[in-house]
């Protein structure tokens, strides 16, 4: 073989393999990697933590033709020689090699079914979350410390103090902007432009906007009837319009002419979402949280049997009431009639009795976990719970993924309000943090009350724990994590 043949062809290998090697930083390493394939002309990832990979540092390694996020995986085009890159890139990783698949792939539709929608939503919902862990933990740990030290515990330091406003600023500044952070994770997660989606949360949160809702003031967008919100600390609403967004987005990319994409499609995108979002998806929560109201305030008031399933039945579908927002409605009549008599024998009682239920599925989710770095984790998200009240990265970082733990603590929920409402339970302090400080709403009228919320709360612990303990993980689950991170 002449020397100038030889040279070109050890070239090819050594830019195959730099290649490789590139890409396989670029992608957070082995470590990061939980499944590797290729097609005709593409590496596929399944990626353990996809918020690590800079998809424009990707697209900018030598050899690269671009990269996309499509079928849950995230891939990288290399053109007609990816088998030799992703030989070279098993060989220096150790990773298993697979038969390379079909291009057309990404053109295959899942069959539509309940389960696969659910878990495609708890997809979306846990794509969307798992990346504000890190804040949400934090930011809940500095709550703990101000819970502590403030007056509600210890009371070393007036509320007042610096040091206590200050820790409360950091908690607020994580969930008073949950539309905005979860706008930009939730456009990323399924493809949507990510500054698209933190814009809508913003406009959800804009002054003007929040100060019609304030107050009452009528409004339409483009002639439609919209009716203001608040929209703070909210998910239901920027969730929903992602979506949408991104199926607009992606009509107006295809029929859009090059010269016209930059600036018109994201203002058309924005035009055309802003009045499907603020006239109908924004305060869907809340008419579905007045609807709520008026049914639970039904089933509180009519006593006797009725009144102890409405008891179980709030009390389970609390967790996901607050979730989409829908909880607000129920709060907000539930405040009135208490401060108007003094207490309340069904709604808070059934709202802070089913904290104890999801304290038991914690519980036994933190002692049944078995790897390391979960069971950490899921020991930090307790602690932000039981001491501080901050339930959100336990919800998010646990719950959301591993859903089997979220109906767990919802059946626990059904049994704990189910039993207070049996025992007569009536709610006599309201504001407690949601920590175990709670059961110190039940303090008033005779000792009886308290005894009875005890046993409740009980009764509701333990059954949550053990249903998470027997049913709330799979054994592959222990061993390898939550399956919608490995596929």
């Amino acid at each position: 073989m002449p020397a100038r043949e030889r040279t070109r062809k050890e070239n090819i290998v050594a830019n195959n393999k730099q290649i490789a090697a590139d890409v396989l930083e670029a992608v957070g390493g082995k470590k990061n990697v939980s499944f590797v394939t290729h097609c005709m002309t593409r590496l596929r990832f399944t990626l353990k933590d996809r918020s690590v990979v800079d998809e424009t540092q990707v697209k900018k390694i030598k050899g690269v033709l671009g990269a996309q996020e499509s079928g849950g995986q995230f891939q990288i085009i290399i053109g007609q020689n990816v088998p030799k890159v992703y030989d070279e890139l098993c060989a220096m990783s150790g990773l298993a090699k697979q038969a390379a698949i079909d291009e057309n792939l990404d053109g295959t539709k899942e069959k539509l079914t309940p389960k696969t929608i659910g878990r495609n939503v708890m997809n979306y919902l846990a794509g969307s979350m798992v990346p504000m862990i890190p804040v949400l933990l934090s930011v809940g740990l500095f709550k703990t410390i101000a819970v502590v030290l403030g007056p509600g515990m210890m009371n070393v330091m007036p509320a007042e103090s610096d040091l206590i406003v200050f820790m409360n600023m950091l908690y607020n500044a994580a969930f008073y902007f949950m539309p905005i952070y979860l706008g930009y994770n939730a456009a990323k997660n399924i493809g949507l432009t990510p500054v698209l989606g933190a814009f809508m949360g913003g406009l959800l949160m804009e002054p003007s906007f929040v100060a019609l809702a304030g107050e009452g003031t009528a409004f339409s967008v483009y002639g439609i009837p919209c009716t203001p919100g608040m929209y703070a600390q909210t998910v239901l609403p920027i969730l929903l319009t992602v979506p949408v967004m991104h199926a607009i987005e992606r009509v107006l990319r295809k029929v859009m002419p090059d010269a016209l994409m930059t600036v018109f499609t994201p203002f058309l995108t924005i035009g055309i979402s802003a009045p499907i979002c603020l006239c109908l998806l924004a305060p869907l929560g809340s008419w579905l949280g007045a609807g709520l109201a008026a049914f639970f305030n039904m089933m509180g008031s009519t006593g006797g049997v009725v009144s102890i399933l409405g008891g179980g039945l709030l009390a389970a579908l609390w967790l996901p009431m607050v979730v989409t927002g829908m909880h607000i409605a129920l709060v907000g009549i539930a405040q009135v009639a208490f401060l108007s008599a003094g207490s309340d024998p069904f709604v808070f009682v059934a709202i802070m009795i089913s904290l104890w239920a999801g304290f038991g599925s914690e519980v036994a989710g933190w002692l049944k976990l078995r790897k390391k770095e979960e069971k950490q984790a899921a020991f930090g998200y307790l602690v932000a719970q039981l001491v501080g009240g901050v339930g959100e990265p336990w919800l998010y970082g646990m719950s959301f993924r591993y859903p089997k733990l979220f109906v767990c603590s919802i059946v626990g929920s059904f049994v704990s309000g189910a039993t207070a409402l049996a025992l007569g339970v009536t709610a006599y302090v309201m504001g407690l943090p949601s920590n175990v400080m709670c059961i110190l709403t039940f303090m008033g009228g005779d000792a009886q009350n308290i005894i009875n919320a005890c046993i409740a709360a009980a009764a509701g612990f333990v059954v949550s724990f053990a249903v998470t303990w027997f049913f709330g993980f799979t054994e592959d689950e222990l061993e390898n994590g939550p399956v919608a991170e490995r596929s």
